[in-house]
């Protein structure tokens, strides 16, 4: 039998609306469960000081919870401290340190408690009318000043003072006092005025190569501080993640970005069984289960590296009920998420290095097993 034109017409007009149904249910469609309060997105431009502006953020929206209104701290002022300290450490070990533009968030915390805060508009670490940042040639200048240094046979004092001057050639001195709501503050008088207390944040990691419950230093090369991190299982450790964040404290994380499944452009960060199919960031699939065990051997084979720290702000739910972490990232905003990401739980449970939380966004009974018998 042979169909009639308008009855071919009909027909692939049916075929038609039919893929185009299936294509506009195969998109990812979120609804937040939980979304707590940030400041706008930053860009890190070309410095790897991803650290700094993830935890700023963190102490930024700390301060939001606390009453303040949006405070834009200067990522940049941290990192120039966290330049001189990795100078001190790298030349007293003679060359036999890391020295780079990466650290942690405990970095930025313990920064915080020896030199304060400051507000972007009081220093940006922009000179000469630049709108980016890029540390390229700073940072390989400041190497190599610093390898001559310690190839002397007795070290002056000139040194230090020296290499503050490269980094103010570079990103300008930083001032005395600066303004702010109208009043004068020194860096250190700011965040008494805040009532940030550092002493209230801690970081958490989940590695069975350390006893759980225990303090640890944990290898990986921004380390260089040798910061200490809580030990908890894995279970816990996302029960702690997901407490915090209903219960309105937002987390700094540190993970791998480095997978087929992650993709900023696009906003999504996955763990798929399949990560070649075509449909990767357009239809919700299958992703690898995670257990304790595989998280463990993906770390000590390197698969799961310390390449990026970034905010988590809230949970969200896809189409499927499957959880989500919603994550701020600082490289701008990209994507239709403007510089957002949806970052599925599957991913957080393998590629999670660690994350920085207040002492009382952690649930009773993880708070007792960690502090009950310092």
């Amino acid at each position: 039998m042979k169909l009639s034109p308008n009855i071919k017409l009909l027909s692939i007009s049916v075929v038609v609306l039919l893929i185009s149904a299936s294509q506009i249910n195969a998109q990812y469609n979120f609804k937040t469960e939980k979304k707590i309060n940030c400041t706008e997105v930053k860009s890190q431009d070309r410095t790897g000081t991803c650290w700094s502006f993830a935890t700023a953020s963190f102490l930024e929206s700390e301060l939001i919870r606390m009453g303040h209104d949006n405070i834009n701290l200067s990522e940049m002022f941290i990192v120039r401290n966290i330049y001189k300290d990795k100078a001190m450490n790298y030349v007293m070990r003679q060359g036999k340190a890391n020295f780079s533009q990466g650290s942690l968030s405990h970095d930025l915390i313990r920064m915080t408690e020896k030199h304060g805060l400051i507000t972007e508009e009081a220093y940006s670490g922009l000179i000469n009318g630049e709108i980016k940042h890029d540390h390229s040639e700073m940072e390989a200048g400041l190497k190599g000043f610093l390898d001559g240094v310690r190839k002397s046979k007795k070290l002056s004092t000139k040194w230090k003072p020296a290499f503050t001057s490269i980094i103010d050639s570079y990103m300008g001195a930083v001032p005395k006092q600066f303004m702010h709501d109208g009043l004068a503050f020194t860096p250190k008088s700011f965040v008494e005025t805040t009532k940030l207390k550092t002493d209230n944040y801690i970081s958490l990691g989940s590695f069975t190569h350390h006893p759980f419950y225990e303090e640890f230093i944990l290898e990986i090369p921004d380390n260089y501080s040798n910061g200490s991190f809580y030990n908890v299982p894995l279970k816990e450790m996302m029960s702690i993640i997901d407490y915090a964040i209903l219960a309105g404290y937002s987390i700094a994380w540190d993970g791998d970005v480095s997978e087929k499944g992650f993709s900023a452009k696009n906003g999504i960060a996955l763990l798929p069984e399949d990560a070649k199919r075509e449909d990767l960031f357009t239809m919700p699939g299958k992703e690898i289960e995670v257990t304790q065990e595989n998280r463990q051997s993906n770390f000590e084979n390197y698969s799961t590296t310390d390449d990026h720290l970034m905010h988590l702000v809230g949970m969200a739910l896809d189409q499927n009920g499957t959880k989500y972490y919603i994550i701020k990232n600082s490289w701008g905003e990209i994507s239709d998420y403007k510089g957002y990401l949806y970052m599925s739980e599957n991913y957080v449970k393998m590629k999670t290095i660690s994350v920085m939380i207040h002492k009382d966004g952690l649930p009773s009974d993880s708070s007792k097993r960690l502090f009950e018998s310092e």
